[in-house]
Parts: C-alpha cells; structure tokens; sequence
C-alpha cells in the first residue's frame, strides 16, 4: 500500500500558501498519495493556547520579511495581504471541502491562495469566493449553497478536532502516518520521510 501525505491548512495561513506551491511536486517526486485536509486554524490556536505570529509585533515584523524571503526562494509573486488579515476563512475552508467533493480541491486551492496572497482579495466576501470557485471548476451557486449545509460543518469542525487530537499547534501541518510535521519549512524532512530514510 502506497503512502499518504495529509496536508492539514487553512486559507488565511500565508505558509499554508507558500506550502501549496510545493507539496503537490513533492507528493508526485515520491510516488505517495496527497490529502489536502482544510481546517480551522483560529479554533486549533484557541485549543491549544497558541496564538497567530501577527498577534506579536517582532514576530508580525519578522513574517512579512520572512514571506518576501520565501516567495522570492520559491519563484512565486510577492505576498500581498488583503485589507480583512487575518482573513475570515471558515466559509473558504468549507469551500473547500466541497471542493474535495467534487476534486477539485488542488485547483480551488491554488485559486484561493493566489486571491488571499497574490492579489490581496478578501476570502470572507462571497463575491471572492464565487470567482474563486468559478477559476476552479466549481458551480458558484451550488457550491456556496452546500458550505451551508450541516455535514460539511461537521466534516471541517472534524477536520480540527483530529488535527489537534493527533499534536496540531498551527499550519500548515503535515502528517506521514503518525509521524508529524510542522511548517513549510520542513518539506524537506517530510520528503525524506516518505523516502524512508
């Protein structure tokens, strides 16, 4: 049985952002499944008493540096923040998921990253969300009608719970069976990791 690679995030995370530009490649590298898993990040800070890096000044400075350093590293546009930051994600999050349904869920969440982060669009404003589902292959109205609905609620109130459950402090965070990684920054141990070294 092939190995997977669940990649826990949210949509206002920018290193969920900067991740999603690499697990896809790393996934395919080495042969092994990929499970792009949306969650809550406010609610996994919440149950676990950490809080965002925006929240501390020199952390909040250090980011936006940090992220210039890191989308330049990756060959992607520079970051831009949309007004609304952090940005209300949970309708995004369950878009999602119905995404998922539908898999879809790499080409939605390419475009919803590249609308928070590369356009500076607010995730929160159904109007974003519409084109963001159009860009991805989603029925706009029918997609937005079913993050309404009580099971894809429940699938990303899920979503958290196991992430927290399982040692999530924040994201993204990625699992290789049990074993757990945090951070964009550590591809390079999950890739080994999965490489069985």
């Amino acid at each position: 049985m092939s190995k997977t690679l669940e990649f826990f995030f949210d949509y206002a995370s920018p290193y969920s952002y900067l991740a999603s530009a690499q697990v896809e490649v790393l996934a395919v590298r080495t042969g092994v499944e990929l499970r792009w898993r949306p969650f809550l990040l406010g609610a996994v800070f919440k149950a676990t008493g950490n809080v965002p890096p925006i929240s501390c000044p020199a952390k909040a400075r250090y980011l936006f540096k940090d992220l210039a350093h890191w989308t330049q590293f990756l060959g992607l546009p520079p970051c831009r923040f949309p007004e609304a930051f952090p940005i209300p994600s949970i309708k995004a999050n369950r878009l999602g998921l119905v995404a998922a349904e539908q898999g879809l869920i790499a080409p939605f969440s390419h475009a919803a990253f590249r609308a928070a982060f590369v356009d500076g669009k607010d995730l929160g404003d159904g109007a974003v969300l519409e084109e963001v589902a159009r860009a991805s292959g989603l029925e706009p109205g029918p997609a937005l009608a079913r993050i309404e609905n009580q099971e894809i609620k429940d699938a990303l109130r899920r979503n958290t719970e196991e992430a927290v459950a399982r040692g999530a402090f924040g994201a993204p965070t990625f699992f290789v069976g049990e074993e757990m990684f945090f951070g964009n920054d550590r591809l390079m141990l999950v890739e080994r990791m999965l490489r069985g070294a």
